[in-house]
């Protein structure tokens, strides 16, 4: 079973990482364009920034299977946070508590537990939720390195490794 607690770690080490470059690439937003959206149906600038600081926190809740009203609510307290610290130190301690949780999964839970969200029908087991979340979180942070290249920042693939 050393496998299943390497891979939960390479798992987690790769959303440390994705926290951490998102963070960097977040300080590099000036505030005048925080009101940047490339299309009308799109997110802006700062709304992407703060669905992506939300990824690890409310994916967290969800997988927990707490509420729709409590998952509102922290997506509510984030969407506060409206500069590049605030911003990073959500992510931070959403990567954090989740880690906590992770962590403290046995092998068994882990592979086996399943949670149902408040939005779906059937769950899906801890393990798969932390693939999900990763995937969550890396599908954001490109979203945002292309907003950024849009504007003119000087971003290249470094950023992200």
């Amino acid at each position: 079973m050393q496998a299943i607690i390497e891979m939960k770690g390479l798992l987690l080490h790769e959303l440390e990482h994705i926290v951490r470059t998102s963070s960097k690439l977040i300080a590099k937003i000036s505030p005048e364009h925080w009101d940047y959206r490339p299309r009308e149906n799109m997110r802006s600038l700062l709304e992407l920034a703060q669905h992506l600081v939300s990824v690890p926190s409310v994916d967290l809740l969800i997988l927990q299977e707490q509420g729709q009203p409590d998952i509102r609510r922290t997506e509510e307290e984030i969407n506060e946070a409206r500069t590049a610290e605030k911003l990073s130190a959500w992510m931070d301690k959403g990567f954090q508590d989740l880690k906590a949780y992770m962590e403290g999964l046995s092998e068994e839970d882990f592979l086996h537990k399943a949670t149902k969200p408040f939005y779906l029908e059937q769950g899906s087991v801890q393990a798969k939720w932390l693939i999900e979340i990763v995937t969550h979180a890396q599908h954001h942070r490109a979203q945002l390195f292309n907003y950024l290249k849009e504007l003119g920042y000087e971003v290249n693939m470094f950023d992200l490794y």
